[in-house]
């Protein structure tokens, strides 16, 4: 079994080795969690680019040494022209196309907020142009098809291949390409370099604006320039569970933040030190559902939301919600809402400041549409939307989208810090209560918590059935055990992309910091 790593001065964890090489060096040189997190943002943008971008939104959750948390909410609204007149004859939002990239991209917003909050606190050293050094070379010269993106390529062909931008950007010479060929991104980094000159600022209210607004305009999506200057990044007070092993923060609507700390607030009232791997994994999925059933009937945009979500996390609903599962029958339950596309990552730095990000632009590729001279892939978050009026999640101009995207946090009552996260739509809750779970409550070491295999209540992509899903590397015991709790198992490969890129950093109380990263990823753990 791997080994997590262990630094004295900073640590990052991310998907891709290659982001997590950045943000330790923007640590190296004096740079912040937060800057080294920007840093990161923008170098897995370019790397990854079938799993998140700058087209897409982002979430933060910025813990101090000392303090209370901070939570950024840099997800877009719909276009002012994303209207239910607009997708008159469709029975649903499409997935793909113009007609699917139809909210703003925030997690630019985010950054730029994120690095005020830095500089608030002391930080703020490097110049932007340091920053996205890394994202700009990568782009320009080219890096490494992953096997991850290969196949991602080859997966989503029929569907991308005629989308606006795709094909151009994303094939070579109209074919696939291999892992480990040359992957440029030219307009890309140009975008970039633009971004160093003119500020974060001209995505939204500056000649970059302009320029993505005539390219939105030409392709014929619903955002307009007023849609995108009138984007800003909001601070939150993130969401916070009281569990018997310390306080666990995610983040708030419109996300489902509440779902992860719903789960750990309902097996915290079980005996889960104790529990064996089926068990374990039982209780977990009972939980789910209930936490799950939660999200369904209340989140939508906070602005839509009546009850106040955070009471939602006090104990005594929780524990009657836990009074409700039943150890020895799986209950029944409806549907998720199906996979996501994402990228987690974690960043500690030496003087104990935290950082869980989560970037994505929702399915593999977004829309799928690149536009022509920005060469940003524009996100398609806002499927989300429901063509329903009457829908808690129907689309409206100016109307958060639905969002499965939570990074998670936690100050432990031993005293030290963890972040934690990973990608993987209703994957993310479920891959969170496992990581938390295993090491935390029942003492398994942080690499070989990441690392064991795990399970998915819900769809994978392309698959339609709600089905609880198990790598192949539970025991036969585990899969013998849970069907005859009334579970409808099916088998993952042993090592599945479909539970998620998960990873996690804990600072000990004696300073020294441990990552852990997620093998099923292209990532790493690294720091110095």
């Amino acid at each position: 079994m791997m080994q997590s790593n262990m630094a004295p001065s900073g640590m990052a964890v991310t998907p891709h080795h290659l982001a997590s090489e950045t943000a330790l060096s923007v640590l190296r040189h004096g740079g912040d969690a937060i800057e080294a997190m920007v840093a990161a943002a923008a170098t897995i943008a370019v790397v990854y680019p079938h799993m998140n971008g700058i087209g897409g939104d982002g979430f933060w959750l910025i813990v101090p040494p000392e303090g209370e948390p901070i939570a950024i909410d840099a997800s877009g609204a719909a276009g002012s022209l994303a209207t239910l007149d607009f997708y008159a004859g469709e029975l649903a939002i499409p997935h793909r196309g113009p007609k699917s990239a139809l909210t703003v991209p925030g997690t630019l917003s985010g950054w730029e907020e994120a690095l005020k909050i830095s500089v608030q606190w002391g930080g703020g050293r490097l110049p932007l142009s340091r920053l996205l050094a890394d994202a700009i070379r990568y782009a320009a010269d080219g890096i490494p098809v992953t096997q991850s993106q290969a196949g991602a390529t080859h997966g989503k062909y029929d569907e991308l291949v005629n989308v606006p931008g795709f094909a151009e950007t994303f094939l070579s010479r109209g074919e696939i390409p291999r892992a480990g060929s040359r992957f440029t991104q030219p307009k890309l980094a140009e975008t970039l370099t633009r971004l160093t000159v003119e500020g974060l600022e001209s995505f939204y209210r500056g000649p970059l604006a302009a320029l993505m607004a005539e390219e939105l305009r030409e392709l014929g999506m619903p955002i307009t320039y007023q849609d995108l200057a009138a984007q800003r990044a909001k601070r939150r007070i993130p969401l916070r569970l009281n569990h018997q092993q310390g306080d666990i923060y995610n983040m708030t609507p419109p996300t489902q933040g509440l779902v992860s700390l719903a789960i750990l607030g309902i097996t915290d009232n079980l005996a889960m030190a104790d529990a064996d791997e089926a068990q374990t994994v039982h209780r977990i999925v009972e939980a789910t559902k209930k936490a799950f059933a939660l999200r369904d009937r209340y989140i939508t945009d906070p602005r839509h939301i009546t009850t106040s979500v955070q009471s939602l996390l006090e104990p005594d609903p929780l524990a009657a919600l836990a009074e409700q599962i039943d150890d020895n029958q799986a209950a029944a339950w409806g549907a998720g809402k199906g996979p996501g596309d994402t990228v987690w990552m974690g960043v500690i730095d030496n003087s104990g400041l935290a950082v869980s990000f989560i970037q994505s632009i929702y399915h593999e590729f977004g829309s799928g549409v690149v536009l022509p001279k920005s060469g940003v892939l524009w996100q398609n978050r806002g499927a989300a939307f429901s063509l329903d009026p009457g829908h808690l999640l129907a689309l409206a101009p100016g109307k958060q989208p639905f969002h499965t995207l939570n990074p998670a946090a936690a100050r432990l009552a031993d005293g030290r810090t963890m972040v934690y996260g990973s990608m993987g739509g209703d994957g993310q809750p479920q891959t969170q209560a496992a990581i938390f779970t295993r090491h935390v409550v029942q003492g398994m070491p942080l690499q070989e918590a990441v690392s064991a295999p795990r399970w998915l209540l819900g769809r994978t992509w392309g698959q339609a059935s709600d089905s609880l899903k198990l790598e192949g590397r539970f025991s036969p015991q585990t899969f013998e055990t849970l069907r005859a709790l009334g579970h409808d198992v099916e088998a993952l490969p042993d090592f599945s992309e479909a539970v998620g890129h998960a990873g996690a950093i804990v600072r000990h109380t004696n300073g020294m910091l441990e990552g852990a990263y997620d093998p099923r990823s292209n990532g790493s753990a690294a720091g110095f």
